[in-house]
């Protein structure tokens, strides 16, 4: 019976017995659904005459890399060597994607898509609160994807881990081949899921599901023994090392074959959980790639997504952060 698995609960301060990692050897490749978040910060000082709203005077303007792009962003800032497989459009928005590239290091595998223009997460913020968001997006073509596909086979043989970003855009729609294509070339193979079908991506190391990903593919639970049991009878079904469930506030669950890991969130103040997600996946793929136990990855990613949290919008967490002197 999965209950009978030993359940371990992993003291705050675990991360002060891991020394730190060389991730300078590290080669990851993010594939996923690639965007620009953009960011228009004003001040507030009164209410629309048209209508009940407030109006936001716009002082500063900022991108930066979203979706797919910010977990390559993460990896690279934390020193690994990542490259980023994706499609943007032929537009404005497309080159402001490879330029933020180039200035985080990071090597651009992406596929240009004339059909579309590039996914944009416009955000509008006024007093450090989020006003409004608007989604600029479109799937890619066929045509577009598989080229990208052909060009992930390529790239395989390169990297130690791979990083699958699903934000159900419509870039990882061939995300079986890639899973089962990176598992027999032995790459640890990590994926952030989303929809109502995680069929795609079994064969995978791990699944870094989030509490409301995870209730919609297992259904609810009401004691901690009913979500270890639906978790590992999910973990098991999709032939996973492990499966990665970030519960928000009460923190990180890791299930494998022989033991149940759990973290409490590290305590920080909340400024925005916008790309937190991203943090923990690619501070996992980067320890992992560097030999770190998988208990001792889980410990790093708890705290690099308890740092990110403190931050406003899609951030980074520095190596420096993560291991102070």
């Amino acid at each position: 019976m999965t209950n009978t698995i030993p359940s371990r609960l992993l003291p705050p301060e675990s991360h002060k017995s891991i020394a730190a990692p060389d991730l300078s050897a590290v080669r990851i490749l993010v594939v996923g659904d690639v965007m620009l978040d953009r960011y228009w910060f004003g001040d507030v000082s009164r209410i629309s005459p048209e209508a009940p709203v407030p109006v936001v005077r716009i002082e500063k303007r900022e991108a930066r890399l979203g979706g797919a792009a910010n977990v390559a962003r993460n990896a690279a800032a934390l020193g690994a060597n990542c490259g980023l497989l994706g499609v943007i459009g032929k537009d404005e928005a497309g080159n402001e994607v490879e330029s933020l590239l180039a200035d985080s290091h990071i090597d651009s595998y992406l596929k240009h898509d004339d059909a579309i223009s590039t996914i944009v997460k416009l955000r509008v913020i006024g007093r450090q609160q989020q006003m409004v968001r608007i989604d600029f997006e479109e799937p890619p073509s066929d045509t577009t994807l598989r080229d990208k596909l052909a060009q992930f086979n390529a790239l395989l043989p390169a990297f130690d881990v791979i990083v699958l970003s699903d934000y159900d855009k419509g870039a990882l729609v061939n995300v079986a081949h890639m899973v089962e294509a990176a598992r027999a070339a032995g790459k640890i193979v990590m994926v952030d899921p989303k929809g109502d079908d995680f069929t795609p991506y079994a064969g995978a190391t791990i699944i870094t599901p989030n509490k409301s990903e995870m209730r919609r593919i297992v259904g609810s639970w009401k004691t901690e023994d009913q979500l270890t049991e639906k978790a590992q009878a999910l973990r098991e079904q999709l032939r996973l090392d492990a499966l990665l469930l970030t519960r928000s506030e009460e923190g990180m669950s890791l299930y494998t074959a022989g033991e149940v890991l759990h973290m409490h969130a590290d305590a920080r103040e909340v400024f925005d959980v916008s790309g937190a997600g991203d943090t923990v996946i690619a501070t996992m793929a980067a320890m992992l790639g560097a030999g770190l136990p998988m208990a001792d990855a889980l410990v790093m990613a708890n705290r690099a997504g308890g740092i990110v949290v403190g931050k406003l919008g899609t951030a980074t967490v520095t190596r420096d952060e993560l291991f102070p002197s």
